[in-house]
């Protein structure tokens, strides 16, 4: 009997999760032909994401609020704290992720991690390997979602796999110059006009538990800052408002800037804490870091060490 399962990446998604979902669920449906995968997500997509499934003619997965019950696949993350509504009630088939692993299971299943730039570049590999399939808009899905997570290639966690199916990927959807389609991609959501504080912020955000500290980190990429640091005190402000009412210890925006390859960090909370992760010093509640752009390699990681 057909089953329905569920391809679902974090919530807040970005441009990765939103194009793995829609890739994986293409590709089981190659492969897996007696069931029914559904590309799923976690609340509203960036003007990024956005433009990249008109370029490439997809509609938007649809929007799952609970998976209690359901059969789902998660890629681009295993945590609970960044997954749907209902993780614990749901039955959970199989992991795609690139991320660190904080993930328990009572069962075995199919978990693939991959320490790549992107969870496109896990899947791209698969169907390179094992689809009998890869037509031009789920090669330009793979595509926008390498080039997003890896800043163009020029985050810290670029691999040289990275690359290599980017490249294979933009044969396929007849991109000739990779670098100048991914500033395309960019611009689309660099930016800021039209859109609020709040939604600035939750644009790509995540929530960690670091030893029982709660600590939320969003991202946003610009191509010029002049807009950004004309609203700096206002998402200060705003982050402030997010702390105070949702309990969080330390909340954190990446402002980062993929021409000037740099990051300033706009801090609410427990700014010591950024201050050790970085030997740094916090000044009215930023501080810019030079040559950092990723949030899973740069960021992260050092920000849990000092907790």
């Amino acid at each position: 009997m057909s089953e329905k399962i569920y391809v679902i990446g974090h919530m807040n998604p970005d441009t990765d999760s939103i194009c793995s979902a829609l890739a994986y669920a293409e590709f089981k449906n190659q492969v897996d032909p007696g069931n029914e995968y559904i590309a799923a997500r976690m609340g509203e997509m960036n003007s990024e994401t956005a433009y990249v499934l008109e370029r490439f003619g997809f509609s938007e997965p649809v929007l799952l609020e609970d998976a209690t019950g359901l059969n789902i696949i998660l890629v681009d993350h295993n945590e609970k704290s960044q997954s749907v509504e209902g993780y614990d009630g749901a039955q959970i088939l199989e992991v795609i992720d690139h991320h660190k692993i904080n993930f328990k299971c009572s069962e075995p299943i199919y978990y693939l991690n991959e320490p790549v730039g992107s969870t496109a570049t896990i899947l791209g590999d698969m169907f390179l390997s094992t689809a009998k399939n890869i037509d031009e808009g789920i090669a330009g899905l793979l595509l926008s979602a390498i080039l997003s997570d890896t800043v163009v290639f020029k985050s810290a966690t670029t691999t040289e796999k990275d690359w290599r199916v980017a490249k294979k990927m933009a044969q396929l959807a007849k991109i000739n110059d990779i670098k100048a389609f991914g500033i395309e991609v960019k611009k689309a959501k660099s930016s800021l006009e039209g859109l609020s504080a709040n939604q600035i912020i939750y644009s790509d955000f995540k929530d960690f538990d670091f030893k029982n500290s709660k600590v939320g980190i969003g991202q946003i990429e610009v191509v010029d800052s002049a807009e950004s640091e004309m609203r700096r005190d206002e998402l200060l402000d705003e982050l402030n408002d997010i702390r105070e009412s949702k309990d969080y210890d330390l909340l954190v925006l990446m402002v980062t800037n993929i021409m000037d390859e740099g990051s300033e960090l706009l801090v609410s909370g427990l700014s010591n804490k950024i201050e050790a992760a970085f030997d740094v010093e916090v000044k009215d509640n930023r501080v810019y870091l030079d040559g950092v752009m990723s949030r899973k390699k740069q960021i992260v990681p050092l920000i849990e060490g000092v907790f």
